[in-house]
């Protein structure tokens, strides 16, 4: 294809170091944006707004208009699996995510097998109208949560702040325990497949809560059920491009990305640059890794934190991003300061 006809993007998934390094921003959808905001207030409650395909979409668009970034990310959340394996999922204000807690071997018992994705249909719908409004040069994310990160609020209930509930259980009751990922290895595998017949280019999953476990856990709950999803997936479309993104496994990203063959992996701000660039980014692209903090904090700092990552990665393939979601209060001002500093 020629050069124009191309997304960013996607060549550095597919092995093309890019001079320019494309860019987008985790959480780019949100609350740190005014017309975001309004969006969302119109909504009303964040599952209807995930489940309205016009504001959806619009809201998908919206920091794709503002900024240009590389790739825009589907809105939606990683509980919508739970939702549609008909489990109580609901965001109180202030609160984040309450769900029916799955705390117990007679409870997951109950547990569907299979995930109902006709209750997800207006995620697909969204992506199909935010496909139509994109350029092309901008490539479109689908998403899943990593069975992990995703188990961890189904056996809790809600957030916690070490996942000790699901660790726990993982022990006391492996097997239930197991069952329950089973069910979301299947369904997300199922989930992101519908995702990519959309109109999605590349997949992300998510598995915020990966660094909260000891090596050998990590290798059975957080590296082999995100290889098995990208197996799944690629059983059916094997050149799908997938980024992983085990927050905090530090030492252990380069087992993860030799097992799950993921073709990127998303690295968070403390990742140590040498390490990722010897182990990690000589075998696959890296995503990340600019702190949200100094996002907010701007200025010289900003400058410096952007010089930095640049320098530790941009030799290599590497797609810009932060290396957690933008935060709320984080300036938009900021935001065009790291476009501009990033794209010279």
């Amino acid at each position: 294809m020629p050069q124009s006809a191309t997304k960013p993007f996607i060549d550095v998934l597919s092995g093309q170091r890019q001079a320019i390094p494309p860019m987008w921003m985790m959480r780019q959808a949100g609350r740190y944006l005014p017309e975001y905001r309004e969006v969302r207030a119109k909504a009303g409650g964040f599952l209807d707004l995930c489940f309205s395909p016009e504001l959806a979409a619009e809201v998908t668009l919206q920091p794709i208009r503002r900024f240009g970034f590389d790739a825009a990310i589907i809105f939606s959340d990683i509980l919508v699996i739970p939702y549609a394996l008909g489990r109580s999922v609901r965001f109180e204000v202030g609160e984040g995510p309450r769900l029916e807690p799955l705390d117990d071997p007679a409870k997951v018992a109950t547990l569907l097998p299979r995930a109902d994705l006709g209750k997800l249909a207006p995620v697909f719908e969204a992506l199909r109208i935010v496909r139509g409004e994109l350029d092309a040069k901008t490539a479109l994310i689908g998403f899943c949560g990593a069975p992990w990160t995703v188990a961890t609020y189904m056996v809790a209930g809600h957030g916690t702040p070490d996942q000790a509930p699901a660790r726990m259980m993982a022990y006391r009751h492996p097997d239930a325990f197991a069952k329950i990922i089973d069910v979301l290895v299947d369904s997300s595998i199922d989930y992101l497949l519908m995702q990519l017949a959309a109109g999605a280019d590349a997949l992300q999953i998510f598995d915020t809560w990966a660094g909260v476990l000891p090596p050998a856990e990590f290798t059975r709950w957080s590296i082999e059920p995100t290889r098995r999803i990208v197996e799944g997936v690629r059983a059916k479309v094997p050149d799908a491009k997938i980024i992983g993104f085990p927050r905090g496994a530090g030492a252990l990203l380069p087992a993860y990305v030799e097992a799950t063959g993921v073709n990127a992996v998303s690295i968070d701000w403390t990742a140590e640059p040498s390490f990722i660039r010897e182990r990690v980014q000589s075998k696959v692209a890296v995503q990340g890794n600019l702190d949200p903090l100094v996002l907010i904090t701007g200025g010289a700092a900003l400058d410096r934190a952007i010089d930095d990552v640049l320098a530790n990665f941009a030799q290599g393939r590497l797609i810009f991003n932060l290396g957690h979601g933008i935060q709320p209060e984080t300036p938009i001002a900021h935001v065009e300061q790291m476009l501009k500093r990033v794209r010279g």
